[in-house]
């Protein structure tokens, strides 16, 4: 394997290669922190010898192995850990150069399920966990997962290796769960993944409205899981759902960086081949359970946008009745917020004003920007402009994204027009 760029191709060899690598090491090991540092020192190795030397054909396997005899010398200098040592010796003794690359595939999809369920443990922070998967699964550097959150690097450095210290001292085993935890535990896991996805559809604070880059390693990592948990219906949810939100995404804004509205999307650029694979796992996930959670509700009621050929023919009856569904498998404001953008499309927007009013007191959207947003609309589409104004400029000073915040605005200075304009936003 040859190139004229070492650097560069080792560095997707990498991304692709390191969350099996740590996995396998952390079932060594017992230990994520340990296990990444192990890694990190092959690669070090690799960057200095590979350009010079070629890069091996199976760079995978030269990777695990040049991390397994670092954890071997690690090892043999910690003399509290001899038993442990002696039983890696073991192991490292056992091997046969015609059959390293077949050892290194055993178990590695069990490996990367017990990473994914340590990383997204729920005795750490949501912020920890993202950090955490992002580090050890997604292979992102803690400059890159600072600049995806638009937080200072130190944080984010701070929050990995507390998050590692924290699975350390907790005695936090590198398995996967027992079967009476594992709805709990997979649980955590697909929220860590949706909100990775969420913050990069739409990105709560910063320039830019969305940040392509987490949508794609929020996918990769639900693709994964639906490969590791097949058995398991919201893997094939959450897939489906975020296959088929991505596949707008080169539509959702301008060449300049503004956003464009569902209804003003082309969708022409809507990216098909993603559109027909959330689809399939929609199905994949009806057929493991007739009751569906709700991820594959939701992926269910973004296809119904996916597969409508305009805006004016969107199914929103068959929307609405999917977020009656959705409210009852997990209610929640912000579901009954959508459900009433639902209803207000299907049987007018006074149904959705009289949903909407009931939520002003609800504590929980009282700073949340899409509440007022909504009701803007709502009021905007019934004619009472002045209102829907107020509304929308109460939304602009809320939400922390510049590029929503001038959409707001604009919307807010619509209400000036003596004609009022539907729209379809998201």
């Amino acid at each position: 394997m040859t190139t004229h760029d070492p650097h560069r191709t080792i560095d997707a060899i990498w991304r692709i290669e390191s969350a099996k690598i740590i996995a396998g090491l952390a079932r060594i090991v017992g230990d994520v922190g340990m296990a990444e540092d192990l890694a990190q020192d092959a690669l070090v190795i690799a960057l200095k010898s590979w350009p010079e030397s070629g890069i091996p054909e199976n760079p995978g396997a030269w990777l695990m192995k040049t991390s397994k005899r670092r954890a071997i010398d690690q090892l043999r200098r910690n003399r509290t850990r001899r038993n442990k040592y002696e039983q890696l010796g073991r192991e490292v003794d056992s091997y046969h150069e015609p059959d390293f690359d077949a050892a290194i595939d055993n178990d590695v999809n069990d490996d990367l399920l017990r990473l994914i369920f340590t990383t997204c443990h729920p005795i750490l922070s949501q912020k920890a966990r993202v950090a955490l998967t992002l580090r050890l699964l997604g292979g992102l550097t803690t400059k890159e997962i600072a600049s995806a959150f638009l937080v200072p690097e130190p944080t984010i450095a701070q929050r990995i290796v507390r998050a590692k210290r924290t699975l350390r001292e907790a005695h936090v085993p590198f398995e996967s769960p027992e079967s009476a935890e594992l709805p709990a535990r997979l649980s955590s896991v697909l929220e860590v993944v949706y909100f990775m996805f969420n913050e990069g559809y739409a990105a709560s604070s910063g320039e830019d409205w969305i940040r392509p880059r987490l949508c794609e390693e929020a996918l990769r990592l639900g693709r994964v899981l639906a490969e590791l948990a097949p058995g398991a219906s919201e893997t094939h949810g959450l897939a489906a759902l975020m296959e088929i939100q991505s596949s707008r995404l080169k539509a959702r804004i301008s060449p300049s960086g503004e956003p464009i509205l569902l209804r003003d999307q082309n969708r022409a650029l809507w990216d098909q081949l993603l559109i027909r694979r959330g689809l399939a796992a929609i199905e994949r996930a009806e057929r493991l359970d007739e009751t569906l959670g709700p991820y594959s509700l939701q992926a269910k009621i973004a296809a119904c946008h996916a597969t409508s050929s305009s805006a004016s023919e969107t199914d929103w009856v068959r929307i609405s009745a999917l977020y009656d569904a959705l409210s009852q498998v997990a209610p929640s404001p912000v579901v009954e917020l959508n459900r009433a953008v639902a209803l207000s499309r299907a049987f007018g927007p006074e149904v959705g004003l009289e949903i909407v009013d009931g939520l002003k007191s609800e504590p929980s959207l009282k700073d949340y920007h899409l509440l007022p947003s909504v009701r803007g609309d709502i009021l905007f589409k019934l004619g009472r402009l002045i209102e829907a104004h107020d509304e929308f400029q109460r939304a602009a000073t809320l939400t922390g994204n510049a590029r929503e915040r001038e959409l707001l605005f604009k919307r807010a200075a619509e209400c000036d027009d003596d004609q009022p304009k539907s729209d379809d936003s998201e």
